[in-house]
């Protein structure tokens, strides 16, 4: 997604703004290095959904910053619908499938996650609350390992960004059983709804762009409008779609809203799981 945005808003801007990596710690390496950088506007950084407001609600969680005090929310850019997917040549041809036979062997079935305290594993624990199921987690490094060991049948079950399993699903090595938000996705217009099948259980996540404390206002809009008339242009619209992302735009105050009620939500499903960082 930044590339596709730094591509985007580079006419507005006057320059392309270079995007540079830093894994690691969910992501808060990268965060660190914002908040400990210029706050002129010339640095902002990638913020998904997962870092703003599910790891400051892990308890046990080591983050080298506080989200809501040192970054500045300044523009909401792409929707990431969630996706139920298990192994293509595994036994279970739809999700109620799979809970019938979780249900006939408690902990006899498995899922992966991206780590303790991800979105892949909250939303897992969520779906085995709400539809009273025993099924063992298996966490990773990451989605792209679980996904690998789904294929591969060392596992059962993933719940993920669809974005990241997007490309197995369109080549047969993983099987859709449900998108996760009511809205669905334009690639998959017949696959199964999750909150019609467990009641009250949606998951959508989000990637945004953040600034660091003292960022001035000015900088703030400027980026926000940029991102805004980028995400009119078709050629972006589309590669976000390709990578399983829809355009989402909100404004500063509106991504702030969305943070903060997010927060709340993933807050009360990690109290609810019992979650904690190890």
């Amino acid at each position: 997604m930044a590339r596709v945005v730094a591509d985007g808003v580079a006419a507005a801007l006057g320059q392309r703004p270079v995007v540079e990596n830093r894994t690691g710690a969910n992501g808060f390496i990268a965060a660190e290095a914002v908040v400990r950088g210029p706050t002129d506007g010339s640095t902002v950084l990638q913020c998904p959904m997962g870092s703003m407001t599910i790891s400051p609600e892990v308890p046990g969680m080591h983050i080298p910053i506080d989200v809501g005090r040192d970054l500045v929310p300044v523009a909401n850019v792409a929707r990431s619908s969630y996706a139920v997917v298990t192994g293509a040549r595994g036994p279970h041809r739809s999700l109620e499938a799979l809970m019938a036979a979780a249900r006939s062997r408690p902990g006899g079935l498995s899922y992966g996650s991206a780590g303790i305290g991800t979105a892949q594993h909250l939303s897992a624990e969520r779906l085995k609350r709400m539809a009273g199921l025993d099924i063992v987690h298996v966490p990773y490094r990451g989605a792209a390992p679980a996904a690998l060991d789904l294929i591969a049948g060392r596992i059962d079950l993933l719940i993920t960004n669809l974005g990241d399993v997007i490309r197995q699903v369109q080549g047969g090595e993983l099987r859709l059983l449900a998108l996760a938000d009511e809205a669905g996705w334009p690639d998959f217009p017949d696959a199964p709804r999750l909150p019609r099948i467990v009641p009250g259980l949606e998951v959508i996540g989000w990637f945004g762009i953040c600034g660091p404390r003292g960022m001035p206002e000015e900088a703030v809009a400027r980026w926000a409008g940029a991102i805004r008339a980028s995400l009119q242009d078709p050629v972006v619209q589309k590669r976000l779609l390709d990578n399983g992302l829809a355009p989402g735009f909100e404004d500063p105050a509106a991504f702030g809203a969305t943070i903060t009620r997010d927060r709340q939500a993933w807050g009360e499903a990690i109290r609810a799981a019992n979650v904690r960082a190890e």
